[in-house]
C-alpha cells in the first residue's frame, strides 16, 4: 500500500493491462520522436536558409556601404533589404510558432527596440476589464490595484470627406432689397470640386511619392469615389501653375549664394508631333551649407531644358557669381569661361567612378590604388565634417594636401608608362585634366570634396521617372521641375510637403501678396508649421 505523500501514479495489477499500457506508451513514443526529427530537421532547414540570407544581406550591405557602393543603384539596394529581411521576419515567426520559448524571446525583444511612439499622434483608449466585478471567493466588490497598458501603432486608410460650405442669405423684412451674405472664398480650381488640400494631395503623390494619375485613379475607386486621369491631370496642371513665383523666387534666392552644386539628368518627354518621346533635361542647382556650419538653409532647385548644351547652364544660372560645384561637363567650363565670377571645384566621386570600372575585374592594380588613395582622402573628410571652413581647411592642408600632391605624381608616373589608348590611361587623363578644380577644395573649407549634395537631389527624379515613363512634352517637364523643386527642398528642411502645400496654395489663392512671397519658402514655414 502506498504511502499518503506518494505521489507515483499507480499500476494496473493484471498483466495483460500492464502490457497494453506498455505497448501504447512505447507507440506515443514513437510519434513523439518522430515529430521531433521533424521539427529538428524543419529548424536545421530554416537556421541555414536564415544563415545563408544573412550572408547575402551582409554582402548587399558591404555593396552598399563599403568601396563597391556603386555596384547597384540605391532602389535596388534597398528593395534587396526589404525582401530579405521580410524573409528572415518570417522565418522566425513561423519557427516562434513551434517554439513558446523563442517566441517569448521574441516578443522581448521587439518591446526592448521598438522605440516610443510621437506624442502628437491622438490616443484611442481600450479597456478590457474582466466581466466579473465581483470576489469568486466571497462575493465582495473588487477594487483596481494597477493595470498593464500596451501602446500599438494603428492606422485609418486615407479618409476624403466632403465640405459643404453653405452662405446663408440674410434679408430685412423691413428695407426692401436689402440681402446680405457673405462672398463664397477663393477657390484653386474654380468650378471644381477639389479643396486646395485634396490637390495637394495629387501632386505630393505624383511627385513626391511618385504615384501617377492613372494609379492614384484607381485608389480614389476603391473608396467608391469615381475620378478619372484626365480630372486629376487637370487639378495637378492648375497647382503647379499656382506654384511658378514660389519657384522662382528660390531660385533667385539661390543664385544669391555664396556656393552652389550643380548636375542634369535626363528626362523623357512626349514629342507631340512624333508620337514617341524625346530626351529631356532637369538641370538642379543645389545649397546645402551644413557641413561646414553655415547657416543658410538647403534647397534646391530644378529647371527642365530640352537639351543639354551651354546655353541651357547659362539660362540657369544668368548672374551667378561664387563657387559652382559640378562634374567635369563641358557646359559649366564655357559657362565659367564666358563669365569670370564663376569659380569651378569638381567633383572628386567622378573621378572615383572612372575608376570604379577598371577595378570590378580585379585585374587592374592602378585603379585598384588609385581607389584606396582616394579613399584615404575621404576618411580625412569624415574627421572634418560640421567643422567651421577655418578648421576644414586647415585641417585640408595638414593632411589632405600631402595625399592629393602624392596621388597626382603618382598619376602621371602611371599614365607614362600605360598605352594612350587604354581605359585606364583614359581615367588617369580625366583626373590631370581637371586638376585645378579637383584641388580647389584645399583652399576652401566651404567647398566639398564631390557633388553628391545635388546627386542626391536629382536621384527621387530618377525614379519618378521610371514609374511615370515619360513627361507630356516640354510643359510636363517643366511643371515637373516646379513640383519637385518644393518637394525636394521641403524634404531638405524636414517639412511635410503635403501640409505645406495645402498651406502654401491656400494662401496663393488668396492673394498673397508678393512682397511676402519669401515667408512662404519652406524654409521660413517650419517653424511656425511643422509641429
Amino acid at each position: 500500500m502506498r504511502a499518503a505523500d506518494d505521489d507515483t501514479p499507480s499500476l494496473p495489477e493484471d498483466a495483460a493491462t500492464l502490457r497494453a499500457l506498455l505497448i501504447e506508451t512505447l507507440a506515443r513514443c514513437d510519434t513523439l520522436s518522430t515529430e521531433l526529427g521533424s521539427i529538428t530537421a524543419e529548424r536545421d532547414a530554416l537556421a541555414s536558409q536564415n544563415e545563408r540570407l544573412q550572408h547575402l544581406l551582409l554582402k548587399l550591405k558591404r555593396r552598399q556601404f563599403g568601396t563597391k557602393s556603386e555596384r547597384l543603384p540605391e532602389e535596388q539596394l534597398l528593395f534587396a533589404f526589404e525582401e530579405i529581411e521580410a524573409t528572415l521576419a518570417g522565418n522566425a515567426a513561423e519557427a516562434g510558432k513551434r517554439s513558446p520559448t523563442l517566441r517569448d524571446n521574441q516578443t522581448k525583444r521587439r518591446r526592448e527596440g521598438r522605440g516610443g511612439l510621437p506624442a502628437h499622434l491622438p490616443r484611442v483608449e481600450q479597456v478590457l476589464a474582466p466581466e466579473a466585478t465581483t470576489c469568486p471567493c466571497c462575493q465582495g466588490p473588487l477594487v483596481e490595484i494597477g493595470s498593464d497598458t500596451a501602446r500599438r501603432l494603428d492606422v485609418i486608410p486615407a479618409q476624403f470627406r466632403v465640405v459643404v460650405t453653405k452662405r446663408p442669405k440674410l434679408a430685412c423684412r423691413a428695407c426692401p432689397g436689402v440681402v446680405m451674405q457673405e462672398p463664397a472664398p477663393a477657390r484653386l480650381i474654380e468650378g471644381g470640386m477639389p479643396t486646395e488640400a485634396t490637390v495637394a494631395h495629387v501632386l505630393v503623390s505624383r511627385y513626391a511619392d511618385h504615384l501617377p494619375l492613372y494609379r492614384q485613379s484607381q485608389i480614389l475607386a476603391r473608396q467608391g469615389i469615381e475620378i478619372g486621369r484626365e480630372v486629376l491631370a487637370d487639378w495637378a496642371g492648375t497647382g503647379a501653375t499656382e506654384i511658378v513665383p514660389v519657384v522662382r523666387r528660390m531660385r533667385e534666392i539661390l543664385l544669391g549664394s555664396l556656393r552652389l552644386f550643380a548636375d542634369e539628368t535626363t528626362m523623357p518627354v512626349l514629342d507631340p508631333g512624333r508620337g514617341q518621346t524625346k530626351k529631356g533635361y532637369a538641370w538642379a542647382i543645389a545649397r546645402d551649407n551644413r557641413p561646414w556650419g553655415g547657416t543658410d538653409p538647403p534647397a534646391v532647385v530644378f529647371h527642365y531644358a530640352p537639351g543639354r548644351g551651354a546655353e541651357h547652364a547659362k539660362a540657369l544660372l544668368a548672374g551667378y557669381q561664387g563657387i559652382l560645384q559640378c562634374d567635369g561637363y563641358g557646359a559649366y567650363k564655357t559657362l565659367a569661361a564666358a563669365d569670370g565670377g564663376i569659380t569651378l571645384a569638381f567633383c572628386w566621386s567622378h573621378v572615383r567612378r572612372e575608376f570604379i570600372e577598371l577595378a570590378r575585374g580585379k585585374t587592374a592594380p592602378i585603379a585598384q590604388e588609385t581607389l584606396k588613395r582616394i579613399a584615404a582622402l575621404y576618411a580625412v573628410e569624415t574627421e572634418l565634417r560640421g567643422k567651421p571652413p577655418d578648421l576644414r581647411r586647415v585641417g585640408r592642408q595638414e593632411q589632405s594636401r600631402p595625399l592629393v600632391e602624392a596621388l597626382f605624381a603618382w598619376l602621371s608616373e602611371q599614365l607614362a608608362r600605360l598605352p594612350g589608348g587604354s581605359p585606364t590611361a583614359g581615367a588617369i587623363r580625366y583626373a590631370l585634366n581637371h586638376r585645378d578644380g579637383l584641388v580647389r577644395f584645399l583652399d576652401d573649407g566651404r567647398i566639398e570634396l564631390d557633388n553628391n549634395t545635388v546627386e542626391r537631389a536629382i536621384r527621387p527624379i530618377c525614379l519618378s521617372r521610371k514609374n511615370a515613363l515619360f513627361a507630356s512634352g516640354d510643359d510636363g517637364g517643366a511643371r515637373w521641375a516646379a513640383v519637385a523643386s518644393l518637394v525636394e527642398t521641403c524634404k531638405l528642411n524636414g517639412v511635410d510637403p503635403q501640409r505645406y502645400f495645402t498651406d502654401v496654395l491656400t494662401r496663393l489663392v488668396n492673394g498673397w501678396p508678393n512682397g511676402h512671397i519669401d515667408e512662404l519658402m519652406p524654409w521660413c514655414w517650419a517653424p511656425n508649421h511643422n509641429g
